[in-house]
């Protein structure tokens, strides 16, 4: 497989410098404790993953922290790993980079981190300390991911990553009953009293990236928005940029997505929702109704003043797409950017939140140009610059994750998860996944449900 192939280059060029230990993807060997052993999601191969009995992770450094996890979760870019269009995956990895617990045990370099209490993971790990660090743009930390490959196609570093991939350090993950947390002081959050799992999971990944694509992107009161993606990180976006003033958001996606969003819609906001189902409209050259010509209608004939993109670049709508990523003539379509850059206003702005691998083809720079389009990679969201920021909200009642939360579910059957969420199946939205060291359920989030 291409992905596995990708990491025996990585593994024959070697490593930059390495600041903390890379490729600790699982526990075995001298990363974990044999005697003693967890359940954890693991990767198979493309489309194949597998709920397995694991070593249990042990300290290897001075700075690790080793968290009994208790939350858990999917995001719609773990979907990415599973269809294998991230590359330097190998079997035996643990997924997840969403997840929240109890420390267990800390290595004798933690001075903050206590053992007993409750912590929520970012996502990404950082140094804390480096340039970029020291600016809270913590998913750009230069010393946390050692990758060569990762350094020479993105023309920089980017952070490590928990459970996703070589490309980003080759961190094991958080799907899983135990987890190996790096740099545990910088990386971990703690959990007040008054903030059940159920909220606070989801400060590791989705409440700051969808707070990041509006703030980044820019959203300014009297805004209309177009979010491509109706998923959970859209679903956020969506009430943030409310909550920035915007007069009207316009869901781009199908059902059930769209359905799920109108359901959990704030119900004082309905006349400024609207929602696009893309299955029921053409798309390329054409004289049909498409996605930017429904916009153009919807917005006096100009198109809105934001677009942000929270779906990702390996949807291919076109035969011409689908054929050169699967003959890797591009990693990602470009049908989407073109629609957010056709659809906006003159000198509006396209915000890019859903993972973009490598290359794409047919991209309309001319529009871009000429039409004086601002473009904004949103990059992977600084967790550290917003989590504190979004937990204050949380407490104060002004944020509820719960908005966006459709089902609970066991470790036991994530992979089946994985499977269902991939396929929106169940109306599945965002998942909380309970270990056996899960609290009880907090009041008011949705029962448990067993596959």
């Amino acid at each position: 497989m291409a992905s596995q192939a990708a990491y025996a280059v990585e593994k024959a060029i070697g490593h930059d410098e390495e600041h903390i230990k890379q490729d600790v993807s699982n526990y075995t060997g001298d990363a974990g404790d044999s005697s003693q052993t967890m359940l954890a999601l693991v990767w198979k191969g493309k489309q194949k993953v597998a709920v397995e009995t694991v070593p249990k992770p042990k300290i290897i450094e001075d700075d690790d922290v080793i968290l009994k996890v208790t939350g858990s979760t999917v995001c719609g870019s773990d979907l990415h790993l599973l269809h294998g269009t991230v590359m330097q995956m190998v079997p035996g990895d643990i997924l997840g980079h969403e997840f929240c617990g109890v420390v267990e045990q800390v290595g004798p370099g933690v001075k903050k981190v206590k053992p007993g209490k409750r912590y929520v993971a970012s996502f990404q790990i950082a140094c804390g300390k480096c340039f970029f660090c020291s600016q809270k743009l913590s998913s750009q930390c230069e010393m946390t991911n050692s990758n060569t490959q990762t350094k020479a196609m993105y023309g920089g570093r980017t952070a490590g990553i928990f459970g996703y991939s070589h490309l980003t350090g080759g961190f094991a993950g958080g799907q899983a009953e135990y987890v190996r947390v790096p740099l545990g002081d910088v990386n971990l959050l703690e959990i007040p009293d008054d903030v059940p799992d159920e909220k606070a999971l989801y400060l590791s990944d989705v409440l700051p990236t969808a707070y990041n694509a509006v703030k980044d992107t820019a959203v300014y009161p009297g805004d209309t928005v177009a979010i491509f993606g109706a998923g959970p990180i859209g679903q956020m976006a969506g009430y943030y940029a409310l909550k920035e003033g915007a007069k009207k958001i316009i869901f781009v996606d199908t059902h059930p997505r769209l359905g799920f969003v109108e359901g959990r819609w704030p119900a004082d906001q309905k006349d400024k929702l609207v929602l696009v189902d893309f299955k029921k409209l053409s798309f390329g050259v054409t004289n049909k109704e498409t996605v930017v010509s429904k916009l153009k209608e919807l917005t006096d004939g100009r198109g809105p003043d934001v677009a942000i993109e929270c779906a990702a670049g390996e949807y291919a709508k076109g035969w011409m797409h689908w054929l050169e990523m699967l003959t890797g003539a591009e990693t990602d379509t470009s049908e989407i950017l073109n629609e957010m850059i056709e659809g906006v206003r003159n000198y509006g702005r396209a915000g890019i939140t859903g993972v973009y691998v490598g290359y794409t083809n047919h991209f309309n720079i001319g529009s871009l140009m000429q039409r004086g389009i601002r473009l904004i990679g949103n990059g992977q969201a600084p967790v550290h610059k917003y989590w504190e920021e979004l937990l204050d909200l949380i407490r104060k009642g002004d944020l509820d994750p719960g908005q966006m939360v459709s089902h609970r579910c066991r470790m036991e059957d994530l992979d089946k998860v994985y499977y269902k969420f991939d396929a929106k199946e169940d109306a599945m939205q965002k998942v909380f996944i309970e270990t056996k060291f899960s609290f009880p359920r907090a009041e008011g989030t949705p029962e448990l449900t067993k596959y």
